[in-house]
């Protein structure tokens, strides 16, 4: 059946906010950001059916969007959280496309924020956790835990450890070292702080040279082989975004058609769940088919996009997802519209909606087609979004990966509880303390039987790993432990 073009969804507004100043909440910058948004749809304040808060990682009542709609003094309707995941912005988005352009809803709210920085500051007074009267708001999205059985058995839980294992691995595709991969990653990186350098609420807005981010330095100290402290998502913010997403017939009706940037399309997929059962953790086919699916679902190809936006949590996923997309590094078009998470800043799970917000603002000002990507867990969880300056030729369309999904699904590797002899090594990292000396080395391992294995290193052999990529050698495992080869 056939859209009802009255009911194609768009976004009409948009709010950003931070600040640096007196501690606050991620409620209250959630709210900040949608009395932004609905400074330029006023009409719509009175209309919304939905508010849906993305997960909060700081002090906040569980029911967070009945805390922000209570704030902003909204009509009764429904109320949602997410689960835990960089995708949960483009999700919600997805989640009120579909609903709208079936006709179930016709006005969204979608806010996020994070209080990190406040919540870190000595004497900061308590956040109110109060919970809001009445039911409890609905959870959605995937509630998996992140990691398994067999990444819990070494500690292996940062996110500042899992990604540079992926990034391991393209460092040693492309034959270098991760002092050589550091110097790569500085010249990719770079460009990111030219676009944050512009953004009003970048938490750096400042334009680095490769070598300023690739050197190591006190105050780019290295944190885990190959990443510096100035190539990790920087979590310490208080940031906050929201959007109204709704349908044409009621953009129309608040007098805010001229402001209405269409949404296109959406698609979500996962990789394979646990980083340790991944036959390959240096691509992403979670990626591939998240984009590819929307992309599809829009009826254009990467050639038609405009502007991007890859989520940026650490250099391996923007270059994970530009091979899934099959753009260059260095596409003119560049890769993020905001200045990505280590420079625009990374409020938890909700810089994809600074994303949408700033891409939103870029279309319509600009014209043309943005994809936005979001990530949740280690590269597990994907979602993407079309959006454009048009109607969509097709109408709205939610993208298909349930074939990819099932293909992804079976190349998970077996898993071994622990190994005992010669295994060849998948992904290794070198972890820094502060002083710069190793503290750590995970890895994952395949054993000759084809099952892999999250290993630590033996802690006498870490001294002799400094500045090492152990990918495609041999090491002797014995447990959840293992000595490198000669």
């Amino acid at each position: 059946m056939a859209l009802d073009p009255a009911r194609t969804p768009v976004l009409v507004a948009a709010g950003q906010c931070l600040t640096r100043r007196a501690p606050t909440t991620a409620v209250a910058l959630a709210t900040e950001a949608a009395e932004a948004a609905f400074a330029d749809a006023p009409k719509l304040r009175d209309a919304v059916d939905r508010v849906a808060v993305v997960n909060i990682l700081a002090p906040a009542p569980k029911s967070a969007a009945s805390a922000v709609a209570e704030r902003l003094g909204l009509p009764p309707g429904q109320r949602q959280v997410s689960t835990i995941g960089g995708n949960s912005p483009q999700s919600l988005v997805t989640r009120a496309a579909a609903a709208i352009a079936a006709g179930e809803i016709e006005t969204v709210l979608i806010a996020g924020a994070e209080a990190q920085r406040s919540n870190k500051l000595a004497g900061a007074p308590a956040p109110d956790v109060t919970e809001p009267a009445g039911d409890p708001d609905e959870v959605v999205g995937d509630d998996r835990p992140g990691v398994g059985p067999a990444e819990l058995a070494i500690g292996l839980l940062a996110p500042v450890h899992v990604y540079p294992l992926f990034e391991s691995v393209l460092a040693a595709r492309a034959g270098r070292t991760f002092e050589e991969q550091r110097t790569h990653l500085g010249a990719l990186m770079a460009r990111f702080t030219e676009v944050a350098a512009g953004h009003p609420v970048a938490w750096f807005p400042e334009r680095r040279t490769p070598g300023e981010l690739s050197a190591l330095a006190p105050d780019n100290r290295l944190v885990a082989e190959p990443y510096p402290k100035r190539m990790c998502a920087v979590m310490a913010v208080d940031q906050g975004a929201a959007v109204l997403v709704t349908s044409l017939a009621a953009a129309r009706r608040a007098g805010v058609e001229d402001r209405a940037v269409y949404v296109w399309s959406g698609a979500e997929a996962a990789d394979v769940w646990f980083p340790s059962e991944r036959p390959d953790p240096g691509t992403s086919p979670g990626i591939a088919a998240a984009t590819g699916a929307a992309l599809s679902a829009a009826g254009i190809g990467a050639d038609d996009v405009a502007a991007f936006d890859f989520y940026s949590c650490f250099p391996c996923v923007v270059q994970m997802a530009a091979e899934a997309v099959g753009i260059a590094l260095d596409d003119r078009r560049g890769l993020t519209v905001t200045g990505g998470l280590p420079y625009f800043g990374g409020p938890g799970n909700d810089y994809t909606l600074h994303a949408i917000a700033t891409m939103a603002d870029r279309i319509r000002s600009g014209g043309g087609t943005g994809l936005v990507t979001g990530v949740g867990w280690y590269a597990t969880k994907h979602a993407a979004g079309v959006y454009g300056d048009r109607p969509p030729a097709d109408g709205w369309r939610r993208g298909d990966t349930s074939a990819a999904q099932a293909a992804i699904d079976a190349t998970a590797a077996p898993l071994a509880a622990e190994g005992d002899g010669p295994a060849l090594v998948v992904a290794s990292t070198v972890v820094a303390g502060r002083d710069g000396a190793p503290t750590g080395a995970p890895a994952i391992v395949r054993l000759p039987d084809g099952r892999q294995l999250a290993v630590a290193v033996e802690d006498d052999e870490l001294p002799a790993l400094a500045g090492r990529n152990l990918v495609g050698t041999t090491v002797q495992v014995r447990g959840t432990r293992y000595r490198p080869g000669p």
